[in-house]
């Protein structure tokens, strides 16, 4: 049988603590096949996107994901994962890939940004939000999980969205009048948009500065000015793919701009931050895997509760 798994489903078998650790676990043992993220235009303003195969070492299942993405709607991402048996293929679970993707990368973002900012002050700073959607909120879940926060600056192109996210994380903070302003008053920042010019230059990144680009995922997206990149120490979690759709070769630069995979940093092959002035970029594009971190516990906490269902009857 197949268990069907809503929004609701994930959200109650979610344990942000045990996701942290699988996905910590996941980079430092990243599976040798490489991974497939095949993306196409619609006739329309959409896209569609399949991710596969998710692999983890020592999970005895993998995952096939399907992504529809209109950025008019909402939530502007909407599919399906298939959670497989590793053995024989079979379907254990079909679930909510919006939410699935949403804890994925907002929790592996938190991991990366943790690891890759100033560590050594006497609070933990403040965190800069550019673009106060669903995917910050949840990169500035996983970080209060990681860190105690000193303050939140938000930035939206809708001052009432951004004052509403505001509100909801119950930090002290502003809401700030643009990119620039965060940039400004925050240690790290994280951009989460759908912007296809660059929001922030070298001239904005101030030293000590760590910055996380979520929004450039995908061919033509750009939050951060290819000089930025060029002078920053810039960490991603796929060379090949920060290159074909994501924010290095979205500006022009090859894979030379990153000088490290978060793999290569938490296994200790090489270096994140290198001192407390430099300016770091964590440039993701997100990778199949990530998606068995948050389906396979679920999917264990949840299974009895599900929606059973037999697609071969």
């Amino acid at each position: 049988m197949t268990v069907l798994l809503t929004r609701s489903d994930i959200l109650g078998s979610l344990d942000v603590p045990a996701v942290l650790d699988v996905l910590r676990a996941g980079f430092q043992t990243a599976p040798t096949i490489e991974p497939l993220r095949a993306r196409t235009e619609l006739p329309g303003p959409g896209s569609a996107t399949a991710l596969l195969p998710g692999l983890i070492s020592g999970i005895p299942a993998y995952t096939v994901k399907v992504n529809a993405k209109f950025p008019g709607a909402s939530p502007a991402l909407r599919g399906v994962v298939c959670l497989h048996d590793l053995t024989d293929g079979t379907l254990l679970a079909v679930m909510d890939s919006a939410t699935i993707t949403a804890w994925r990368t907002g929790l592996a973002a938190a991991l990366a940004t943790d690891l890759l900012a100033v560590p050594d002050k006497p609070t933990n700073g403040v965190i800069g939000v550019i673009g106060a959607g669903a995917q910050s909120a949840l990169t500035v879940a996983g970080l209060t999980a990681l860190r105690d926060i000193e303050g939140l600056v938000v930035h939206d192109l809708d001052p009432a969205r951004a004052t509403e996210f505001l509100a909801q994380h119950g930090l002290p903070g502003a809401v700030a009048i643009s990119p620039q302003e965060v940039a400004k008053q925050a240690d790290l920042v994280v951009l989460a948009t759908w912007s296809r010019e660059p929001l922030l230059t070298s001239a904005d990144a101030r030293p000590g500065l760590h910055l996380t680009t979520l929004g450039a995922d995908e061919p033509g997206k750009v939050e951060l000015s290819a000089d930025l990149l060029a002078s920053a120490r810039v960490v991603v979690d796929d060379r090949a793919l920060a290159v074909q759709m994501g924010a290095l070769g979205n500006v022009g630069l090859n894979a030379d701009a990153a000088q490290a995979t978060l793999t290569e940093v938490l296994t200790g092959a090489a270096a994140g931050r290198r001192s407390a002035d430099e300016v770091t970029v964590y440039a993701p594009v997100g990778l199949p895997w990530q998606d068995l971190a948050i389906a396979w516990p679920v999917y264990q906490a949840a299974a009895e509760h599900g929606r059973p269902i037999d697609f071969l009857s």
